[in-house]
């Protein structure tokens, strides 16, 4: 069995990041063609694009401000008229602060986190999920975190916004079953990514030593559940945290 998406166009958002990157060259290299989006950091966007080319997959890069309602259905509309409607999503971006005491957090921060990780998801799930009803198929991915699971201090912010984002896709997970798609949340841990293996930080003794795997996951483990979950191997799964952080955290029943 292999996880074939061949004819399926999918949208990452913040695909210009470390994860998302990794994320579009796992959907492209399983046949999927890819809307890469980004909010400022164009040059690589490009450079992802030239890459996922090469691959003989359509690719084509998108601006947009995920928290704001005219900016993704403006990415809607180009996405469209470029590449043709989504039949995958991937909802990478977020916005990330420095974790401070919740007393010390300031209040815009909070409103911050909520538009980039529950407003995101809700925008994104009013402009592309249409057509996939149309469709009769679709598939909605989040990107949460461990941390939505931990609650600990000091992610008052980001724990709470992410928190937020998983009771807005279990409710969409509910409703648009029955159109077959599907509404799934992939939660990492402490990721290794680029920027890790140029420094020399994979390494986290202090933490992997908690791990029941006992290492850090990397970002290839995060992309490999993304592609698994986006294809028809999971097309009877909906409605999952699936947490990619070595048993770090486990869902409960």
């Amino acid at each position: 069995m292999q996880i074939d998406l061949s004819n399926k166009l999918v949208v990452v958002t913040g695909a210009s990041g470390q994860l998302g990157r990794v994320m579009v060259r796992t959907l492209a290299q399983c046949g999927a063609d890819v809307a890469i989006h980004y909010h400022s950091n164009r040059t690589t966007a490009e450079e992802l694009r030239a890459e996922i080319q090469a691959l003989g997959r359509r690719a084509e890069i998108f601006q947009a401000d995920v928290t704001r309602e005219s900016d993704v259905f403006r990415l809607r509309d180009e996405v469209n008229a470029a590449l043709g409607a989504p039949d995958i999503i991937v909802n990478n971006a977020v916005i990330q602060y420095d974790w401070v005491s919740l007393l010390d957090q300031p209040l815009p921060d909070f409103n911050s986190q909520f538009e980039s990780c529950v407003l995101h998801n809700v925008l994104m799930a009013k402009a592309f999920v249409p057509a996939m009803i149309e469709k009769q198929w679709g598939r909605v991915i989040g990107i949460n975190t461990e941390c939505a699971i931990q609650c600990t201090t000091p992610q008052g912010a980001y724990a709470s916004a992410k928190r937020g984002m998983d009771g807005i896709l279990r409710v969409l997970a509910r409703e648009v079953g029955q159109h077959g798609i599907t509404v799934n949340q992939v939660a990492p841990g402490d990721t290794i990514s680029e920027i890790n293996r140029v420094n020399g930080t994979e390494e986290l003794p202090a933490y992997t030593a908690k791990i029941p795997l006992r290492r850090r996951g990397t970002d290839q483990d995060i992309a490999n559940a993304v592609a698994w979950l986006a294809s028809d191997l999971a097309s009877y799964v909906t409605g999952v945290f699936l947490p990619v952080c070595g048993g770090n955290v486990m869902t409960s029943i």
